[in-house]
């Protein structure tokens, strides 16, 4: 197997839900945040051998193939392929997982990886409506096997195993904004955001011909815990997660470039990273959203490493008690943990935030002279994704 470097790694802001971003169709979004991948680094995009792309609701403008759209639409080289890859929420950190594995293994020396959502156009869970009139997703006997809970319900569920309280997800909620509006306070995103140009919209929805600029992440709120406590719970009427101390519905794209070390030598590239080890774990479908304990326990595994040895970890915040749950159950210290925020501060535009996390991962790395991060996510369905990157 080769070396797997990490060559850059490039985001849009996330733009809130019928913010910004809203009027940007998918294509044209993930499309210019891998046009800039190139601009940055100034490989000819002929290099790569094959792209790689996670998203979720592939209905719509998010159909066809998605990644391989975006692409030709850049105006980028119709010789390079794309798969476009569901893995529910990790579908692009399994897309990073899969592209580091095509260049591992020999496939392709240079692979180009990410993710897209734009949940103010594509309403999640529209791919699996009734009212498209073709089915659900979920046959008679699963329910023999399982008990079919929602993400919401799974949330709840690990709080109870783990003794998450309602004060103990208000506090992380919080610790979330604080974070994330420090993060921009201090101009910390300034090396991975690609500014996006999106035209303005009427009160009716309608695109104008003026345009605006997205350079900012949306979802920050300015809110404190006596704030956060006045909100109602979204999964059962006792539960202990709101809107504050879940993940936020988003839009916006991310994008990875990869390749092999001696690629990137030729090239005459200055890697910022390498991949040390990546997995795809199955837990258990009805608590559902534990998988990044599993996938961590398995890389430490495989690795020989202790969470010691990883300076910084970046665990989707899909629900505050899915990062309280890991961080209790792996013993880890919570100052390692999204220091600069996550999903509920600045947003979780689902197929796009495995990429996102990979890049919020490898310049956090860089800005605070770290060496070792790890990425997880839990995922739909009971799932869990796993990278560990090393910076060179």
């Amino acid at each position: 197997m080769s070396d797997v470097v990490i060559v850059d790694a490039v985001r849009s802001p996330i733009g809130r839900r019928n913010g910004g971003l809203a009027s940007v169709h998918a294509a044209d979004l993930l499309g210019t945040v891998q046009a800039e991948l190139f601009a940055r680094t100034g490989v000819d995009p002929a290099e790569i051998g094959q792209s790689v792309t996670g998203c979720v609701s592939q209905v719509g403008e998010q159909s066809f193939n998605i990644g391989r759209t975006a692409w030709l639409a850049a105006g980028l080289p119709l010789e390079v392929a794309n798969t476009t890859v569901d893995t529910q929420c990790g579908s692009s950190q399994q897309a990073t997982n899969l592209a580091a594995a095509l260049v591992g293994a020999g496939v392709v020396d240079a692979a180009v990886a990410g993710g897209v959502e734009v949940m103010s156009r594509i309403p999640i869970g529209v791919n699996s409506s009734k009212k498209l009139g073709l089915g659900v997703p979920i046959p008679k006997p699963y329910f023999s096997q399982y008990e079919f809970t929602s993400q919401f319900e799974g949330a709840e569920r690990i709080a109870d195993k783990w003794g998450i309280t309602r004060d103990d997800t208000d506090a992380f909620g919080l610790r979330s904004q604080q974070l994330a509006a420090q993060a921009w306070a201090e101009d910390r995103f300034a090396t991975q955001i690609v500014p996006i140009t999106a035209a303005d919209l009427d009160e009716e929805g309608n695109e104008l011909e003026s345009t605006h600029v997205v350079d900012r992440d949306e979802g920050l709120r300015d809110t404190t815990l006596e704030g956060l406590a006045k909100l109602r719970a979204v999964a059962r009427e006792d539960g202990v997660h709101t809107a504050g101390s879940s993940s936020q519905i988003s839009d916006g794209a991310a994008a990875v470039m990869m390749m092999t070390a001696d690629k990137a030598a030729a090239l005459g590239l200055t890697p910022k990273a390498k991949v040390v080890d990546t997995c795809l774990v199955g837990v258990d479908p009805v608590l559902m959203l534990t998988g990044p304990i599993d996938a961590t326990q398995q890389l430490l595994e495989r690795t020989g490493m202790s969470m010691s040895d990883i300076d910084l970890c970046e665990v989707n915040e899909a629900f505050a008690s899915v990062a309280l749950a890991f961080q209790r159950e792996l013993d880890v210290d919570m100052d390692t943990i999204n220091p600069n925020g996550g999903a509920i501060a600045l947003g979780h535009p689902l197929g796009g935030t495995g990429a996102f996390l990979m890049t919020k991962a490898l310049h956090e790395l860089e800005r605070a002279d770290k060496s070792t991060a790890l990425i997880t996510m839990c995922c739909g369905g009971g799932i869990g994704t796993g990278t560990i990157i090393e910076r060179i």
